[in-house]
């Protein structure tokens, strides 16, 4: 089962880290539906339990690349 979650990086980050991230995500049977790369780095994808778990334990690293993981939304303004 893969939830739709939203994956962003912090500037310390090379693109090279992302894409190795992407690259094991789809190796892990999940899909990226968003890659961002302008005002924030980082990606929007359908990932599976044990890849979210890693993601999850490569945050708390004390070197981690990775700012923040959140579930994907809808956002509006009024």
């Amino acid at each position: 089962m893969s939830d739709r979650y939203m994956v962003v990086f912090k500037n310390s980050a090379s693109n090279a880290d992302v894409e190795r991230y992407i690259t094991d995500l789809n190796s892990s049977g999940g899909v990226v539906h968003n890659k961002y790369e302008t005002t924030i780095k980082g990606f929007s994808a359908s990932i599976p339990v044990q890849f979210f778990e890693r993601l999850q334990q490569d945050q708390l690293a004390s070197d981690s690349i990775i700012d923040i993981i959140e579930p994907d939304s809808i956002v509006t303004t009024q």
